[in-house]
């Protein structure tokens, strides 16, 4: 086998016991978005292109044709992240859209490999402040991140290996909440 391939096999084999977790997140955030409210997204880079993908199969589909429902990538407003990022700094560009976006009982999931980035956690501080549910999927614990999330699914191994297998656990997510929905 691929040395990618078998280091992405053995990961997956570690992480059996994040689907309850994810399924779990399934069920409720089915009931959020069923209830009117909103799922907001955020990551660098690849997990930038991981929470889009997540929120275009909410507000698309995943497998089934059903209404669609409020799910914003909050990296995929160029204008408004370029006009935080020159006003207030890089670190608020994902923190100010919450604030503006979210509201109580809605639920941000933040995307992060190291789980270090200073705008991801201050968008999951201001969630808190604001009343939001803050998942995060991130890579190896402990970090910064998942300490500060209300529940966090943490993935041992490279960026790339923690990449792909967030991608899994979003289908995973996308499967359940439509399941119950």
């Amino acid at each position: 086998m691929d040395a990618h391939l078998e280091k992405l096999w053995n990961t997956l084999e570690k992480v059996d016991d994040h689907a309850v977790t994810v399924r779990g997140w399934g069920g409720r955030l089915a009931a959020v978005l069923a209830a009117g409210g909103r799922l907001l997204a955020c990551g660098n880079g690849g997990s930038a292109a991981e929470a889009q993908h997540l929120t275009a199969e909410l507000v698309g589909r995943f497998r089934d044709d059903r209404q669609p429902y409020a799910a914003i990538p909050l990296h995929a407003d160029s204008s408004s992240l370029t006009a935080i990022a020159n006003d207030f700094g890089a670190e608020q560009v994902y923190a100010r859209q919450v604030r503006a976006h979210g509201r109580t009982g809605d639920v941000l999931l933040c995307l992060s490999t190291s789980g270090g980035s200073p705008n991801v956690l201050a968008a999951a501080r201001a969630a808190q402040e604001a009343g939001l549910a803050a998942w995060a999927m991130t890579g190896p614990a402990p970090n910064p991140l998942a300490d500060l999330c209300d529940e966090a699914v943490t993935i041992p191994g490279e960026t790339a290996t923690v990449q792909e297998v967030h991608l899994a656990l979003i289908h995973l997510l996308c499967d359940a909440v439509e399941e119950a929905l």
